[in-house]
C-alpha cells in the first residue's frame, strides 16, 4: 500500500503578521526617552525608531503616526499602578488612590513628558482631547469603583458625580506635583483624602 505523500509544514506567519513584543516595548520605552529629552515637537518617527534600534516601518506596523504612540505610552503610564480600592471606607479608598496617583506623578518620567504635552494641548485641540481620554479616562472607571462601594455603604449619596471625587482628589495633586512641581509635606495625603472625603459630604464611619 502506497504511503500518502506527507503534507507540506505550514510557515509561521511573517512580516506585519508578526508583532514582537519585545520590539513594541522598546520603541514605547524610546518614545518615554524621547519626550524627556526633547520633547513632543521635536520628537519623530525617525528618532524613535533610531532610538529603539528597529527601522522605521517597524513603528509604522504599530501606530500610524507620532500622536497615537504618545497617548499609548502615557495612558500606560496614567494606570500604571492605579488599583481600585475596597478598604471598607470612603477614607480609606481615597487614601490608597491618591496614593496611587502620587507615585505616577512622581516617577521622574511623568515629571517631564507631562508638562510638554500640557503646553502642546494649548495649542493643539487634537491632543488636548486625546490627552484628556488618555489620562483622565484611566482614572475615571477607578473613581466610578470607589464612589460604587461608598454608595453601597451608605456613606455616599447614589448620585454622587464621580467627575467632582475625581476633580478633588487629584487636581490638588495635579498642580502640587507636575504644574508647580512642589514636594508634598508628611502628612499632605492623608490630609487631602480626609478633605476630600469631607467635601463630599460623606458620614464618617469608624476608620
Amino acid at each position: 500500500m502506497e504511503k500518502e505523500p506527507a503534507k507540506p509544514r505550514r510557515r509561521a506567519p511573517a512580516g506585519a503578521a508578526v508583532l514582537r513584543e519585545d520590539v513594541t516595548d522598546a520603541i514605547r520605552a524610546a518614545v518615554f526617552e524621547e519626550l524627556a529629552t526633547v520633547g513632543y515637537g521635536r520628537m519623530s518617527i525617525e528618532r524613535v525608531a533610531r532610538r529603539a534600534g528597529v527601522g522605521k516601518a517597524a513603528v509604522y506596523r504599530r501606530w500610524r503616526s507620532k500622536l497615537p504612540i504618545v497617548l499609548d505610552v502615557v495612558s500606560a503610564l496614567a494606570a500604571q499602578g492605579l488599583p481600585t480600592p475596597d478598604t471598607g471606607t470612603l477614607h480609606g479608598d481615597v487614601r490608597v488612590l491618591l496614593t496611587a496617583i502620587a507615585r505616577v506623578l512622581r516617577h521622574p518620567l511623568a515629571a517631564q513628558i507631562l508638562p510638554d504635552l500640557l503646553a502642546e494641548s494649548a495649542r493643539n485641540p487634537e491632543i488636548a482631547q486625546a490627552l484628556q481620554a488618555a489620562v483622565r479616562d484611566s482614572q475615571r472607571g477607578i473613581a466610578e469603583a470607589v464612589v460604587r462601594h461608598a454608595v453601597a455603604r451608605g456613606e455616599l449619596s447614589p448620585d454622587t458625580d464621580v467627575d467632582l471625587v475625581l476633580d478633588l482628589a487629584s487636581g490638588p495633586l495635579y498642580w502640587r506635583l507636575v504644574m508647580v512641581r512642589t514636594p508634598l509635606p508628611d502628612g499632605y495625603l492623608e490630609g487631602l483624602a480626609a478633605a476630600t472625603t469631607a467635601a463630599l459630604g460623606a458620614a464618617h464611619l469608624p476608620r
